[in-house]
C-alpha cells in the first residue's frame, strides 16, 4: 500500500498555520514596545540564538539588514568566548530560544545588564528566565511542534520567523524605506540592478553612437549602419537634435518600395518620430517600453532634444536585471 505523504504534508501545513495565528493575541502591545526599541537603536541589532532557534536568528538579522535596520546574528556559544567583543553598549539584543531556559544565552544575560543593553527575547514560555531577564518579551505561543514526536523545532521556527519578518517590516514602514534604498543594499543581483542601472548607464555613447547629418545620402546612412553594428541610425541636425532614425526595418520596406538607391536622401525614407527616452530612465523601465513597443532600439536625449546615446536591447539583457 502506498505511502500518503501529502497526508503529512498536510498535517505540517496546518499546525504550522496554526502557529502563526497563534501570535496575534499575545504579541500586540509587547510588539509595539519591541518596535520602539529597535527603531531607536543607536547602534545595532545583534541577533542571538543557538541552534535552530540560531539559524533562524541568522535570517531575521539578515532580513532586518536588507530592510534598513543594521543587524547581524551571533552564535550564544561563540559570544561567550570572544564574540561577545562585536556588541557594543548602543546595540539592541534580538534573543531566540523556545525554552528560554538555553544556557548560553543566559549565559550572557548578566553582562548584558552591566552594560546596559537592551534585550528582547523570543520565546515559547513567557514564565521563563530570558522572557523575565528582558525588557520586552515576544510569546511565540504554539500549541505543538508539526513533528510527531513534539520535538524537533518546526512549528515554532516558523512561528519565530513569521514574527521576526513582521519586525522588519514595521521598521522598513516607519523608517521610509524605499526601492532605492533596497536596491543600494542589494546592488549585485537582479533586485538591484533593476532599480539602479539607468539607461546612461548602459547606451553607446560618444563615438559609439551611430549618426548621421540630416543631408546624408541613404548609402552614407548604409555604412554608419554597418560600422556601428546596432541595426540602426540617428539622423541629426547640425546642433546635434534628433531629427528621425533609420533601422534594419526602414531598409527592408524602402527595398520593397523599389526606389533607387542611388541618389535617395536619408531624410526622405527616415522614422520621423522615433522613440526616445531620457538618460536617467531605469534600465528596466526602458525595456518594458521596448517590449510594448516591439523595437529593439532607444535614443536617449536630453531635454534639448540632442542625442545623448543610443541604447540596444542586447545591452539590457546582458546587464543581469533579468
Amino acid at each position: 500500500m502506498a505511502t500518503d505523504y501529502f497526508r503529512h504534508a498536510r498535517e505540517v501545513i496546518e499546525i504550522e498555520q496554526k502557529a502563526i495565528s497563534n501570535l496575534l493575541p499575545h504579541i500586540a502591545q509587547p510588539f509595539n514596545a519591541a518596535c520602539t526599541l529597535l527603531q531607536h537603536c543607536e547602534g545595532k541589532i545583534v541577533v542571538l540564538g543557538m541552534g535552530k532557534s540560531g539559524h533562524i536568528g541568522s535570517k531575521i538579522a539578515a532580513t532586518l539588514a536588507s530592510t534598513g535596520s543594521p543587524a547581524f546574528a551571533v552564535n550564544a556559544a561563540e559570544a561567550s568566548h570572544g564574540d561577545l567583543g562585536m556588541i557594543g553598549p548602543k546595540d539592541v539584543v534580538l534573543a531566540l530560544s523556545n525554552s528560554g531556559a538555553t544556557a548560553e544565552l543566559m549565559n550572557l544575560v548578566p553582562l548584558f545588564k552591566r552594560l546596559k543593553i537592551p534585550v528582547i527575547s523570543m520565546t515559547g514560555n513567557p514564565e521563563s528566565p530570558l522572557a523575565k531577564a528582558s525588557q520586552v518579551h515576544l510569546w511565540v505561543n504554539i500549541e505543538k511542534e508539526a513533528c510527531p514526536l513534539n520535538l524537533a523545532p518546526t512549528a515554532s521556527t516558523t512561528a519565530a520567523l513569521v514574527l521576526g519578518d513582521a519586525l522588519a517590516v514595521a521598521l522598513l514602514s516607519v523608517r521610509g524605506f524605499t526601492r532605492e534604498d533596497f536596491a543600494l543594499s542589494h546592488p549585485g543581483g537582479a533586485l538591484g540592478k533593476r532599480l539602479l542601472l539607468t539607461v546612461g548607464d548602459l547606451m553607446h555613447q560618444g563615438a559609439k553612437i551611430p549618426q548621421v547629418p540630416l543631408e546624408a545620402t541613404l548609402h552614407e546612412a548604409l555604412m554608419e549602419m554597418t560600422k556601428k553594428t546596432l541595426g540602426m541610425t540617428t539622423i541629426v541636425d547640425l546642433q546635434g537634435h534628433l531629427m528621425g532614425v533609420f533601422t534594419d526595418g526602414d531598409l527592408r520596406r524602402f527595398f520593397e518600395s523599389e526606389r533607387p538607391l542611388q541618389g535617395t536622401k536619408i531624410q526622405e525614407i527616415m522614422t520621423h518620430s522615433p522613440k526616445t527616452v531620457s538618460p536617467s530612465l531605469l534600465a528596466f523601465d526602458a525595456l518594458e517600453r521596448m517590449e510594448l513597443s516591439k523595437i529593439t532600439v532607444l535614443v536617449a536625449v536630453n531635454e534639448k532634444k540632442q542625442v545623448m546615446g543610443v541604447l540596444h536591447l542586447h545591452s539590457v539583457l546582458t546587464s543581469g536585471i533579468i
